[in-house]
């Protein structure tokens, strides 16, 4: 699988590293193997999974064998977005 980063992705993973810590390998960790993948808006899915105390839900499209990262972000709202099985 290629990873593609959209300029947006790059700019708030340096942002997210120097708050939380997340580096682009973690992110890039929840897309290939992401506890749970749900439909997002114009196009996107989103792979998430859950992280420290937290969820962190990666933005992406899909083409072929190539995926974008739009964007990412982190949050501590698990029960609103992860479905629990």
């Amino acid at each position: 699988m290629k990873i593609i980063w959209a300029k947006h992705a790059k700019e708030r993973q340096k942002e997210w590293e120097k708050k939380m810590g997340i580096t682009k390998e973690i992110v890039e960790n929840v897309l290939k193997n992401p506890a749970q993948v749900v439909a997002g808006d114009m196009n996107t899915v989103i792979a998430q999974k859950k992280w420290t105390k937290g969820l962190l839900r990666v933005i992406f499209t899909s083409s072929g064998n190539e995926k974008k990262i739009i964007t990412f972000y982190y949050t501590t709202k698990i029960k609103k977005y992860f479905k629990e099985e």
